[in-house]
């Protein structure tokens, strides 16, 4: 890592209404839903404070009855910061980042990612270039699908296909980036309308499967008056984040074969 080490951000918040994963697992928060037996909020800061040693990790989740035990365990071996979420994740990253103790650089990760590991971490973090502003990880549909057939959102690009793996990086320009990123974060499942906010010419680029990666995230960056790069992740569970019931199951038997 050739950058300063970053704050730890991990996004757990509720977004309102019923969420499948935390109904099927019994409890309030998916954050906490268990899988081997652990809850997945657990598993996602132990897996950054054995990338990151003797970092404090700020963590966006409210701070209800069966929530506080948890966090009060997780306190008991590292520094914890509770951010209360805002209405959105990124009025949440916002209201971080003007907290002294999780300032810029920020790396961002979600709760529902219990198979995160140190190295997809550290290779991650590795290949953010210097003096980049906004840095977000994505793993190829090639990837992906030479190793599971689970169901993903794919961004169509003239030269591939990437599903994003809930990794970003916030570098000095923070401000710009999320101002930016309030725009776009309500269009985030479907990426044809948030091409759309780079112009018309892209977004017909885009339908047509002529725009290539690199190029949308330089019309990105002219847009939020920043530097953005993208990341890209040699591992397919970097992709698999706990969305749907079904993605509960998969975690378990893919966190079962390695522990065989």
């Amino acid at each position: 890592m050739t950058h300063p080490a970053p704050h730890v951000l991990i996004l757990g918040g509720r977004r309102g209404g019923d969420d499948a994963v935390a109904s099927v697992a019994g409890v309030s928060h998916k954050a906490l839903a268990p899988v081997m037996g652990v809850p997945m909020l657990a598993r996602v800061v132990a897996t950054l404070r054995q990338a990151l040693p003797g970092i404090a990790i700020g963590i966006a989740i409210d701070r209800t009855d069966d929530i506080s035990p948890l966090l009060d365990r997780l306190a008991e071996d590292g520094k914890i910061v509770v951010v209360e979420p805002g209405p959105s994740p990124c009025a949440t990253v916002a209201k971080a980042l003007a907290m002294p103790e999780l300032a810029q650089p920020l790396l961002i990760a979600t709760a529902d990612h219990p198979l995160l590991t140190p190295e997809m971490v550290r290779h991650f973090l590795d290949h953010v270039p210097v003096g980049i502003d906004a840095a977000v990880g994505l793993a190829t549909r090639e990837t992906i699908s030479a190793s599971y057939a689970s169901r993903r959102t794919y961004w169509e690009f003239r030269d591939r296909a990437v599903s994003g793996c809930n990794l970003f990086y916030l570098g000095p320009n923070a401000a710009s980036v999320v101002a930016f990123w309030q725009r776009l974060e309500n269009d985030r499942k479907k990426p044809w309308k948030m091409v759309r906010h780079l112009g018309l010419a892209s977004l017909l680029l885009f339908v047509a499967r002529r725009l290539k990666l690199q190029g949308a995230l330089d019309r990105l960056g002219r847009q939020a008056g920043a530097r953005a790069a993208a990341i890209d992740m040699p591992f397919a569970e970097a992709a698999i984040d706990v969305d749907r019931p079904a993605d509960l199951v998969l975690a378990e038997q893919i966190l079962a074969a390695r522990a065989r």
